[in-house]
């Protein structure tokens, strides 16, 4: 496999109360939101999140890309309330400076727990969402089965809590899909790269607190259609977790990925793109 490219030309920046919030809009047609994963943090970009399928998406659909604050090319911010918050204001003020009142939404990790997040705040703007590998409360869900702390919660911990370094983030990028061989050497150094030129990212999360903040009770708000996409082998959300969110939600499809770990529009570019466009085409 090729290095993943973390960068494109086609991002754009917007300046809201001091703060800047790097986005990518591309593609034409009716308006779709792509938010990202979570890790790992510092060195991920939304960009590499979604890059592998933006081809299916941009022949179909106008691609909106949001790097959180602390991630990518947004600038870094320190802030004392649930992240995901956070990150729901960042993403409704390139929703609002776009003209954009309401659309679909695809989020993973991270991402899909954004998207809920801004489901049940401004459940006018989300027409149908497609979310996985997440969970629905900022601080996580409670597991029957599976363990917690997961493994790769504990390999990010340890890469986070220490300087960037390239042992810790080969195990946890290992870690988070099924098959290493996906992650090849140009993509761990272009990760790490990316870690050491912006440590201000680091610095600003480091002295940051994601007030916990559950969701999980009101899931049965959201009356807009489902898809869960989940890996069968994630290492981070197990997959007792997409399972918990299909008995929460009142209108869900749940779909399990073989062969995929935490990062499924990375590991299954095909097969995402097509459970994707095939369930906001409906």
């Amino acid at each position: 496999m090729g290095s993943v490219e973390q960068r494109s030309d086609t991002g754009r920046r917007l300046e809201v109360a001091g703060s800047t919030t790097h986005f990518h809009d591309l593609g034409s047609g009716e308006p779709l939101l792509l938010l990202p994963a979570y890790g790992p943090l510092p060195g991920t970009t939304g960009w590499l999140t979604y890059s592998k399928v933006l081809p299916h998406f941009v022949e179909r659909r106008r691609c909106i890309i949001v790097d959180y604050h602390n991630f990518g090319m947004s600038s870094p911010l320190v802030f004392d309330e649930p992240a995901h918050d956070v990150f729901v204001r960042q993403v409704r003020a390139v929703l609002d400076h776009l003209g954009i009142a309401r659309c679909d939404v695809v989020g993973t990790s991270t991402g899909g727990t954004v998207a809920i997040d801004l489901a049940l705040s401004d459940p006018n703007r989300v027409s149908r969402m497609v979310v996985g590998a997440c969970e629905a409360s900022t601080g996580g869900d409670p597991y029957l089965l599976s363990p917690w702390p997961s493994e790769v919660a504990k390999l990010s911990a340890e890469y986070q809590g220490n300087p960037p370094d390239l042992d810790r983030l080969r195990r946890l990028l290992n870690a988070i899909v099924h098959d290493p061989a996906m992650i090849d050497e140009g993509t761990i150094l272009s990760i790490l790269e990316w870690a050491i030129n912006e440590p201000k990212h680091a610095e600003a999360w480091s002295r940051s607190r994601s007030v916990p903040s559950g969701k999980l009770e009101r899931l049965k708000e959201i009356a807009a259609p489902v898809r869960i996409i989940h890996g069968r082998f994630d290492r981070m959300v197990p997959v007792e977790g997409a399972i918990r969110l299909m008995n929460y939600l009142a209108d869900p499809d749940l779909v399990i990925l073989n062969r995929c770990g935490h990062w499924p529009a990375f590991e299954r570019p095909e097969e995402f793109a097509r459970q994707v466009l095939g369930f906001l085409g409906r």
